[in-house]
């Protein structure tokens, strides 16, 4: 979230300020022409709260340098003339780039601070403590926005929900309940699970899916390069002396010609639909069919959609009260799964059924198709029971412990495979350039 202040004029001519916390821009601009036209105000100008580098200096002392966040140089050099300082210079960063929390150091921060509430410390204590320890220079200032506007008696949900770039849509909403909780303590503890989970499915995807292709492209390189410039020289300098190619070696030259005159038109055909299809998958309409695919998939995509459901499923137990707005407990369930067509499904199929038609949460499941049939299982014997988020405990538990069994086996056999293919190729050269050698 971005500061920005708005300038507006009144009839008479005087100056009236104000302050908005929101993402650009442009809605920073709308929020101050809604304040102007409630108001009968003119909007005048718009400053966004910008980093500055300072150097001052006091009297007998050697200069300082620091960085300070203001609307205006003048506003700075003003504040710091007013403590004692000599102001020798004041510019603005022209690159002031906050960077990104990564996923694992909130999730860290958040089980710290379950461990900490656990102990007992006063949370304004637990803030101070990682605050001064976090290394993360956008999660210190994000920490210290957060004890400020919690000093200030704002809610949860406002001081939190602003934050969801740096810890992602279902731990603000979790933090927000957390603060207005009776149980911190526990609120916490069910989000750092999440959090954990959540890297853990991260982990699993990167070295089912992305670790074997990128070995695989690896390899294709290099012998790409072997055959292309490597295995000719060496062949050529043999037919000069008339022989005749053996068969492999003959075959091998035929493609490594093929791919000389024709590496520009292969790599294109390659790449453009590769792009394509990445470009694609960041729409809308593409992130759905990614997500649908994914579970679609053989083995793999087995795993990775009951991976999915148990988040749901943890996510749901983690919220649900047995009353009341338990409709955005499912949204954000939904969404928090890492899957936008189990989302998706979820939100335009099953929270209207639950709304419109009165179905309770068993039949919106079974509508969506996106749901195991364990799954809907454990959830129709939650609902037919009264136990309803116990049993959602126990269906992401169970998820939780099978595919930890059968991810480590794919990874394993993954890895199995890749190894054979390096072999045959690492076989099929070793043939070739011994058949070579001998002629």
């Amino acid at each position: 979230m971005e500061h920005y202040r708005y300038t507006l004029v009144t009839p008479s001519g005087k100056p009236v300020k104000g302050v908005v916390e929101v993402n650009n821009k442009k809605e920073a601009k709308e929020a101050a022409q809604d304040v102007a036209v409630k108001r009968s105000l003119t909007f005048q100008k718009l400053e966004k709260r910008s980093t500055f580098a300072y150097k001052a200096q006091k009297p007998g002392q050697e200069p300082t340098k620091g960085e300070q966040q203001a609307f205006a140089k003048e506003e700075l050099q003003s504040a710091l003339e007013k403590l004692g300082f000599r102001v020798l210079s004041v510019n603005k960063k022209l690159f002031d780039s906050k960077g990104k929390v990564p996923s694992a150091e909130v999730a860290s921060w958040i089980r710290l601070c379950a461990d900490l509430l656990k102990e007992n410390l006063p949370y304004d204590e637990i803030l101070n403590l990682l605050g001064e320890d976090t290394p993360n220079k956008r999660l210190k200032e994000t920490i210290k926005q957060i004890q400020q506007d919690l000093k200030e008696g704002k809610e949860g949900k406002e001081v939190f929900g602003k934050h969801e770039d740096v810890f992602g849509k279902f731990p603000a909403y979790m933090l927000a309940v957390a603060s207005t909780s009776g149980n911190m303590r526990s609120v916490y503890e069910s989000t750092a699970k999440f959090m954990a989970r959540d890297e853990e499915f991260k982990r699993n995807l990167r070295k089912t899916l992305v670790s074997p292709f990128v070995t695989l492209g690896v390899i294709f390189l290099v012998v790409a390069y072997y055959v292309m410039v490597i295995f000719p020289e060496t062949a050529e300098m043999f037919a000069k002396f008339g022989k005749p190619l053996p068969p492999m070696t003959a075959k091998t030259m035929a493609l490594s010609n093929f791919l000389s005159n024709n590496w520009m038109f292969l790599t294109a055909g390659f790449l453009i639909p590769v792009i394509g299809v990445v470009f694609y998958t960041r729409t809308p309409k593409g992130k759905l069919w990614k997500g649908k695919v994914i579970i679609k998939i053989p083995v793999i995509g087995e795993l990775m959609h009951k991976t999915s459901i148990e988040i749901f499923a943890r996510v749901f137990y983690s919220l649900y009260s047995g009353s009341g707005e338990n409709i955005e407990v499912i949204r954000i369930a939904s969404e928090a799964c890492r899957n936008d067509y189990i989302a998706h499904q979820m939100n335009e199929i099953g929270i209207p059924m639950m709304l419109g038609e009165g179905k309770g949460i068993v039949e919106a499941m079974e509508a969506t198709g996106v749901f195991p049939k364990t799954a809907i299982s454990r959830f129709r014997s939650g609902a037919e029971s009264g136990a309803l988020r116990s049993n959602a405990l126990q269906l992401a538990n169970y998820y939780e412990t099978e595919t930890g069994y059968r991810m480590d086996r794919v990874v394993g056999s993954i890895n199995g495979m890749v190894t054979m293919v390096i072999m045959s190729v690492m076989i099929g050269l070793t043939v070739v350039s011994s058949e070579t050698s001998v002629m």
